[in-house]
């Protein structure tokens, strides 16, 4: 059990670095303090251009890539391995955590992004057939209704029916699936109630049938 605890705390340290809060601190911007107010990609995308919000979603697919693909197998200086744990559920475990230090930085605060794509950065390791549907779904959504918010929630639920489609839903895989796409809805609550409200921003770059303007 010492070394699923550390190696779950360990990923979520990493998660807990933050891509758009470590490239604004260097170039002395918060975006927490801009726009939407989310550590994001999409809220460094509308607020600092496109390489801010580029260098921001290759730093936390990273994150994830590492948490579920390198770090299940790390030898940790001074601790064994422990053959009563199911490398997979070790696998999901630490990829679970990156995803919520994603959410709750430790380092800033607890106020971090969503999880979408440190999310999709844990399957590119764990279920790589599946991340091609996840991101043409997040792209139809964008198109069809320009919210990003709304996107990534359907893109993550339909994750596990990818998973179900493919016929790879191993225990741990879809329950971390599942788990993961509940907790991304959980964590888009406060773009559900914008969207009730009707003051959700759109991304009007790829917002395919958004109205058009007269002349």
């Amino acid at each position: 059990m010492l070394e699923l605890g550390l190696k779950t705390l360990i990923a979520y340290l990493l998660g807990s670095l933050m891509g758009a809060l470590l490239i604004g601190a260097a170039r002395g911007v918060d975006i927490r303090e801009s726009g939407s107010g989310n550590a994001g990609g999409t809220n460094a995308l509308r607020t600092q251009g496109f390489w801010f919000a580029a260098a921001v979603v290759v730093i936390d697919i990273g994150k994830g890539v590492v948490a579920a693909g390198w770090l299940p197998e790390f030898s940790i200086p001074g601790i064994a391995r422990d053959s009563g744990i199911d490398r997979d559920w070790l696998a999901m475990s630490c990829a679970a955590a990156v995803v919520a230090g994603h959410i709750w930085p430790l380092y800033h605060e607890f106020r971090g992004g969503k999880g979408g794509a440190t999310f999709i950065g844990t399957l590119l390791v764990l279920a790589p057939a599946v991340v091609p549907v996840a991101i043409a779904g997040w792209f139809l959504i964008v198109l069809l209704t320009g919210f990003v918010g709304l996107a990534t929630m359907i893109a993550a639920a339909t994750v596990p029916m990818a998973l179900w489609f493919f016929g790879r839903q191993s225990p741990p895989l879809f329950a971390f699936a599942v788990a993961m796409a509940v907790f991304i809805v959980w964590a888009h609550r406060s773009n559900i109630g914008r969207m009730k409200c009707g003051i959700e921003p759109h991304l009007t770059g790829l917002w395919l049938l958004r109205p058009r303007t007269g002349k």
